[in-house]
């Protein structure tokens, strides 16, 4: 399974170039006061490097960028019952163009040959949203492991998007159904009129584009069940062998 660590996982820099040169370098020194020194100033310098690294740096307002990742988890509550019926397994899914993050137009028929899930979520920055992006992100090479594909799907703006996937390190596309608000989530039978928003709903596309697991979340605040959707992803990796 993925190891990722979270949103603000740090990346390598140029001190870790300079470590390694030191490790290469340190074995050729000779043994004395000179080398103690050193050995005592590269102890210091990791001990700085170490205490720098566990604290992200600071924003706006005193913020850090961890803060702002961890935003969904002091937001309103999101709650209420389903009120749609998504479309059967067995039919042809939807053609849509949708612009990602960076403003490129994505198609689901670009993924043909491969199988695709497909995840409606209200908004961006909701507390349940968070939480089940970051397991799709954590689980993502589970995904790719049966050859599928993992694209989000809300009526966010893509500036929205970009933001929230940065901050929680989320790397599978993120599509705005923003202009006509919604009209894909309509497509797909998950448009809560009254809300402003999508269901919670997944859908599981195989490589043909026909629909071959669909699923709303019968509350809103409910996280679909990962194993549940895995023993469907599993299934159809063994159709598709028979």
């Amino acid at each position: 399974m993925d190891t990722h660590a979270g949103p603000l996982q740090a990346q390598p820099t140029r001190l870790d170039q300079l470590e390694q040169d030191f490790a290469a370098l340190a074995p050729q020194l000779p043994e004395g006061p000179q080398t103690q020194a050193l050995s005592v100033l590269h102890g210091m310098i990791q001990e700085v490097w170490r205490s720098g690294a566990t604290a992200a740096p600071p924003v706006a307002g005193g913020r850090t960028l961890q803060d702002i990742a961890d935003l969904h988890q002091h937001a309103p509550g999101m709650e209420g019952d389903a009120v749609s019926s998504p479309l059967k397994v067995g039919e042809a899914a939807p053609d849509f163009a949708l612009p990602d993050a960076n403003g490129n137009l994505v198609r689901l028929s670009d993924f043909r040959g491969r199988n695709v899930l497909l995840v409606f979520y209200p908004l961006d920055w909701s507390p349940g949203c968070s939480r089940q992006l970051d397991l799709y992100q954590q689980e993502l090479d589970e995904f790719r492991r049966r050859n599928v594909e993992v694209v989000g799907v809300s009526v966010d703006s893509l500036y929205s998007h970009g933001a929230w996937a940065a901050v929680r390190g989320v790397t599978f596309p993120l599509l705005a159904d923003f202009n006509p608000k919604g009209e894909v989530a309509r497509r797909y039978q998950v448009w809560r009129e009254a809300d402003g928003f999508s269901e919670r709903a997944l859908y599981l596309i195989d490589a043909q584009g026909v629909i071959r697991y669909a699923h709303v979340s019968p509350k809103l605040q409910h996280v679909p069940d990962i194993y549940e959707l895995f023993e469907a992803l599993d299934g159809l990796v063994a159709r598709k062998a028979a």
